[in-house]
């Protein structure tokens, strides 16, 4: 499933396409994609205009001069097309080919901004609701941790937290209330980074006072760094993401340890050995020796 860097890549190649631009047109192949689609969906969007387009964890947020938000999360095999009219833009060295069918061409969005915007998704797991601005904040989906990339989120915050955590730390930063859009690759290579074991009882990023360890001073360091890191290669692309252009993420050649089992560790000096153990069904990868 896609996580923050690559929604992140996905929005910032929506933007130009939809911010400050109106729905001419909707088209609904389906009406259900994981979830049915709203009541009236296209009529609610047609003539209303995107104010901004920005993302929340791991769900793109798109403000309607309707008063009403789109949430649109990709799924497991999401992703969005864009066509500014004429052509789509040349394929570049990194150019994943898009299939012509549209059996998976589910929504479509003609924008004024002169662009169509194609949401395809082979397995629908993907799913679009409307809800009011107002009450955006109440929604469930949106009852989660802080942004990791934002200034509040803080070695503090990070560590009251996890102060009473009886998870392993990697279990704890999986779950989207400590801290939002995190997901299993770069949980791992912030571990690593961080050179702390994914075993590692969350509580110890905390004193017995609630103030921050310097384990959790160098984890949201290699937090924010990771994020940063990932997002300027376009995100991770393994299975299914790419970008709104067909173009691959880069980031999985930049891997430190997820997928590098047997792999020398790549901290300078360490002469360990990346492993793959299974925590809570998913899959960990870490370096036993420089990892503590």
């Amino acid at each position: 499933m896609p996580e923050l860097p690559e929604v992140e890549t996905v929005r910032r190649g929506l933007a130009p396409a939809m911010e400050r631009a109106s729905f001419l047109a909707v088209q609904a192949h389906r009406e259900d994609l994981r979830w049915p689609l709203p009541a009236n969906f296209a009529r609610r969007l047609v003539g209303a205009s995107v104010e901004r387009l920005s993302r929340r964890a791991k769900y793109l947020l798109a403000d309607l001069s309707s008063g009403e938000v789109l949430i649109m999360h990709l799924g497991m095999s999401g992703s969005f097309r864009v066509l500014d009219g004429m052509a789509e833009d040349t394929p570049g060295a990194l150019h994943f080919a898009r299939s012509r069918s549209l059996t998976h061409d589910h929504v479509v969005f003609r924008m004024s901004s002169g662009a169509t915007v194609t949401f395809n998704d082979p397995r629908r797991f993907g799913f679009m609701l409307l809800v009011s601005r107002a009450e955006l904040e109440q929604h469930p989906l949106m009852r989660i941790g802080p942004e990791p990339l934002d200034e509040d989120f803080t070695p503090e915050r990070l560590a009251r937290a996890c102060a009473s955590k009886v998870t392993n730390l990697k279990a704890a930063l999986l779950d989207q209330k400590v801290v939002a859009g995190l997901g299993n690759i770069y949980v791992c290579e912030a571990l690593n980074r961080a050179r702390l074991s994914p075993r590692r009882k969350a509580s110890t990023l905390a004193t017995r006072a609630g103030a921050p360890t310097p384990h959790a001073e160098r984890l949201v360091a290699a937090i924010k760094a990771v994020l940063e890191d990932a997002i300027a290669a376009g995100g991770s692309s393994l299975r299914d993401h790419r970008r709104t252009d067909g173009e691959l993420g880069s980031f999985q050649h930049k891997f430190r340890v997820y997928d590098r089992e047997g792999g020398r560790c790549p901290t300078r000096g360490c002469p360990g050995i990346v492993r793959r153990i299974a925590q809570n069904g998913r899959s960990t990868f870490f370096c036993p020796v420089c990892q503590k």
